[in-house]
């Protein structure tokens, strides 16, 4: 089994640019990897509906993602890194064009507000989770709904593929973790689960946030080669993990 300790180290950095809570923050796949400091390696979101992109040469943002006029609850890199998907209380999600810098899609169809998003690994499906009980598969070409995600009895607030893309798991305000087809349903939980990640390159392991814990853990990400897990809380830390 493997174990992870909490990485204790000062702050580099202070990014300013939000006027309200932040609700996720996303480093861009390439970041500290092969993209320049200067070039966007973040991306992160808020309850106003602001969304921003930001280089590690400043601590201001080198960019706004105007469009959304309701909270956004989730921002993630799609997996050709020239998009970025965005979650929002007005019951849709977004897809960005960042190279052309405009809204590439726009799609709706929950009845209540989209929480988290993930992307295939092929690139041509989004799986989106919502606070309406349901996740839904989309065909990113067609920008058409393919498939309706259903048994859980409350909110969906983490949805994610493992990496081989055979599976989608999902994690909810009823405390349990299920993946399509209810391969497994673990109740391992007493709060709602507030986001889900698998292993990145085998998908041998899940990953989840609590919403429950000291702070209330409210998202995580994990490295792509397995090594770091960084999460977010309320208490407005964000913390870094290391496998021992």
């Amino acid at each position: 089994m493997t174990h992870f300790r909490l990485i204790k180290r000062l702050a580099v950095n202070a990014l300013r640019g939000h006027n309200t809570n932040v609700r996720a923050i996303v480093f861009h796949p390439k970041a500290t990897i092969f993209l320049d400091k200067k070039d966007v390696n973040l991306a992160s979101c808020a309850v106003n509906g602001s969304v921003k992109l930001w280089s590690l040469e400043s601590d201001e943002p080198v960019a706004d993602i105007e469009g959304h006029k309701a909270r956004v609850a989730r921002v993630i890199w799609h997996p050709s890194r020239r998009f970025l998907g965005t979650t929002c209380y007005d019951h849709s999600w977004r897809l960005w064009d960042l190279e052309a810098q405009v809204e590439f899609l726009h799609e709706e169809g929950h009845s209540k507000g989209v929480y988290d998003i993930a992307f295939h690994v092929d690139c041509s499906l989004s799986a989106t989770g919502s606070l309406d009980e349901f996740g839904r598969l989309w065909d990113l070409r067609t920008g058409h709904c393919i498939m309706f995600l259903e048994g859980h009895l409350k909110e969906i607030c983490g949805i994610n593929f493992s990496p081989n893309g055979y599976h989608i798991a999902t994690g909810s305000g009823d405390n349990f973790l299920r993946q399509r087809k209810c391969i497994y349903t673990i109740p391992a939980h007493q709060n709602l689960v507030t986001g889900v990640k698998f292993e990145p390159n085998h998908g041998n392991f899940l990953l989840e946030s609590q919403c429950g814990q000291v702070g209330k853990v409210m998202g995580l990400d994990i490295s792509m080669d397995g090594q770091l897990i960084a999460t977010c809380s309320y208490d407005r830390t964000f913390k870094l993990w290391m496998a021992e």
